[in-house]
């Protein structure tokens, strides 16, 4: 019966078939709970699927536990809900266990792994199971498969481990799991896959990495691992990739680093590795090579050109010098990325072309096209001979004499016809069929009327047609920083972002001294609007479901767009809200338009005031996720609080994160920041927020949760509200006890 799109409840009826061995309903449009009545007489059940019913939304029976006989219980994708009943401890035979992509809670049940002698896999990953790592999941000794991953877990990874001799994937990623890494897991025989990313484990890469010959795939990012990259690492033959960017490895790279004949991805961006970057002429399947944030010296190895299938190259922000190689002119690279290093001479034009600028920023003495430097000739060659030179003389003079004349003439006609028409010098590219003229553009922003804001960038006009269909207009100043090129391909990468959280931007306008943005024109305004008003009355439940949202886009943008990218301007003014009050983000990745030394001008201003910047911007070179992640916990504060970010009351002339954190300090508690419009009866849920808004706001950056924690922390608030009137929380970070959050800021 499996894939025939049978809908409806399942039929007690079934009850009666109490010899049934295999029962496989998976693929169906099945609605409405499980009937106890029939789980409980399938004694001789060997295979029970249910998988892949969206539509059951049912808890799981208790009934099924009694299943002696099951071997395969296959649940994953259908719409379970509740907790994992105790009763699968007494399913001694079970061999595969799949509930993933559900919407269970709770935890694992006690002494689970005592149970069933014979189990294969389990996976219960992308559900909110919360609690600690089953310590006995490895008791029979057979496991190949362990994923737990995309849940709630906390707490340190059992070293019992070391009994899974046969585990082949373990999978713990975007969790809240602490402490040493197990060291048993890197050496088992027959490991092929770790994923261990988006937790907060430590600990060393240990040597005996080496012993793991069939391990093929590890990812540990963002984590606080540290120590040195072993040698055993590059004895591995079968790894073809490693990744473990954001965390606090140091050291030189071993020069056996990438040996493994099929390597393709190496990310360790965003360490303290130090020495030069190794000659890596063995990766011949190295695709992409991710070195940034480090302290790498020396030159970049002209053996990288050696490398047949490289296409992404991220080497910058580390103290690299010398030139770029012109061997890397014959890979076909999509990314190249060495700003921010100490690197010198001519850049290779091929290497370059099409890539944005910001790919050669803070090198200052590279020079070449679109560089504020350019390549001059340092050997010119001589005209030889007195007469040669009164000839390049009198060539010279009658050269200047002719472009006086033609700039004479050329001013007259000019003028003349800039008089008659001022629109000839605008051009446009749509990336959706718009039917916005010059003259619409025009009207739009000479009518005062139509001003809907004025933000840090610039003014937003409203672009009302004839048609009926209004769009809003940002206007930029066109410092010239990009080249025309550079700049349609900047704002092209912004205008494919499709995310419902961010606005989008359908094209623009240009000229020599301005840029207008055109995005889709949103209803309601900004959430500063809604909230901040003293007319505004934005109940709890809006206000909890824009902030997913935005934390959606930011979040979006951060890890999962490509290229990833930074805000850089998150407050409650740049989050609109639409008519169903879904928000979107706007002014996002503005740097890139304007170009690094235009942003920074513009932001400039905004140092000393806006408690929206984070307070390493000041002292950092380079813009981080980090920072994004500030300014959205102080938007939290504000959707918390019902305040303005910066309070202008005399007893209270400070702003809004210094104003909580002070209330916090000197009461009993933190009840009395939140905004007085609420109810009551939603306190608990806004505490929440709360304690998430103030580890956004830490005063250390690697405090700071991620954007994927702040939602998954959001989402399992919002998720609870709907289904229970009394509120509690077992995220990773939820504490609304005030001593455990400041003391974390």
């Amino acid at each position: 019966m499996h894939k025939n799109h049978i809908e409806g409840k399942i039929p007690d009826s079934l009850g009666s078939l109490k010899s049934l061995q295999v029962l496989n309903l998976g693929s169906n449009l099945f609605t409405g709970n499980l009937p106890s009545s029939v789980f409980g007489n399938f004694t001789e059940l060997v295979v029970l699927d249910l998988s892949e019913n969206p539509f059951l939304l049912s808890e799981i029976p208790g009934e099924m536990g009694k299943f002696e006989k099951l071997k395969q219980l296959l649940l994953q994708r259908s719409g379970f809900h509740g907790l994992i009943p105790d009763s699968f401890v007494g399913l001694h035979g079970l061999e595969v266990l799949d509930l993933s992509q559900n919407n269970l809670t709770g935890g694992i049940p006690l002494g689970f792994g005592l149970g069933p002698q014979n189990l294969v896999s389990f996976d219960v990953s992308q559900n909110k199971l919360s609690g600690s790592f089953p310590t006995d999941i490895c008791h029979g000794k057979g496991l190949i498969n362990l994923s737990l991953h995309t849940n709630f877990f906390t707490g340190l990874i059992s070293e019992s481990l070391e009994k899974c001799l046969k585990l082949e994937r373990f999978q713990v990623q975007n969790n809240g799991f602490t402490g040493d890494f197990p060291k048993q897991l890197w050496s088992l025989p027959r490991i092929k896959l770790i994923r261990a990313e988006n937790n907060r484990f430590s600990g060393e890469i240990p040597d005996s990495i080496s012993m793991a010959a069939q391990l093929e795939q590890v990812q540990i990012d963002n984590n606080s691992f540290n120590g040195r990259i072993p040698q055993g690492l590059g004895l591995v033959k079968s790894l073809y990739r490693f990744s473990a960017s954001l965390n606090s490895l140091y050291g030189d790279l071993p020069h056996n680093f990438c040996d493994s004949p099929v390597m393709s991805i190496i990310n360790l961006s965003h360490n303290s590795i130090s020495g030069k970057v190794p000659e890596l002429t063995k990766c011949r399947k190295l695709v992409s090579l991710a070195l940034a944030d480090n302290s790498l010296i020396g030159e970049i190895p002209a053996s990288l050109a050696e490398l047949p299938v490289l296409t992404y190259l991220d080497l910058s922000d580390n103290n690299l010098t010398g030139s770029i190689p012109q061997e890397l002119q014959n890979l076909k690279l999509a990314l190249f990325n060495v700003s921010f290093n100490r690197l010198s001479g001519k850049v290779p034009l091929s290497l370059i072309s099409g890539l944005p600028a910001s790919s050669l920023e803070g090198n200052p003495d590279l020079c070449g096209p679109g560089l504020p430097n350019s390549c001059s000739d340092q050997n010119p060659k001589r005209v030889p001979g007195r007469n040669s030179k009164l000839i390049y003389i009198l060539i010279l003079v009658a050269f200047a004499v002719g472009i006086m004349v033609f700039a004479t003439a050329f001013f007259i006609v000019h003028r003349s016809s800039k008089r008659k028409s001022r629109r000839s010098n605008w051009n446009s590219v749509f990336f959706y069929p718009l039917k916005i003229t010059e003259e619409d553009l025009m009207m739009g922003i000479d009518d005062k009327i139509a001003l809907q804001s004025e933000g840090t960038f610039g003014r937003v006009h409203i672009i009302r047609l004839a048609s009926g269909e209004n769009f809003a207009v940002k206007k930029l100043m066109n410092n010239g920083s990009l080249s025309l090129k550079t700049l349609k391909a900047e704002i092209k990468t912004l205008a494919k972002i499709r995310h419902k959280n961010i606005t989008k931007l359908l094209g623009f306008f240009y000229s020599e001294d301005s840029i207008f943005l055109i995005y889709e024109f949103i209803q309601r305004g900004s959430l500063g609007d809604l909230i901040c008003k003293l007319d505004a009355q934005l109940e709890w439940r809006v206000r909890l479901k824009i902030a997913i949202g935005a934390a959606q886009g930011l979040a979006y943008l951060h890890k999962e767009y490509v290229p990833q990218l930074l805000h850089r301007n998150v407050k409650l003014r740049n989050i609109l809200v639409d008519a169903n009050f879904e928000p979107k983000l706007t002014d996002y990745a503005l740097d890139r338009v304007v170009g690094e030394l235009g942003y920074q001008s513009t932001v400039a201003s905004e140092m000393g005031s806006s408690c929206y910047i984070a307070p390493e911007h000041g002292c950092s070179k380079k813009a981080t996720e980090q920072m994004d992640i500030y300014s959205f916990g102080v938007v939290l504060l504000e959707v918390v609080t019902g305040r303005k970010v910066e309070l202008t009351e005399s007893e209270d002339s400070i702003d809004v994160v210094k104003w909580v954190r002070r209330k916090i300090n000197t009461t009993n508690g933190a009840i009395q920041v939140l905004d007085p419009k609420i109810s009551n009866s939603f306190h608990q849920e806004m505490l929440s927020v709360l304690n998430i808004a103030l580890l956004c706001t830490s005063v250390m950056p690697e405090k700071r949760p991620t954007m994927f924690e702040v939602v998954r922390s959001l989402q399992s608030l919002d998720s609870n509200t709907q289904t229970s009137s009394a509120f509690s929380t077992d995220t990773q970070f939820s504490n609304s006890d005030k001593h455990s959050v400041l003391n974390r800021t």
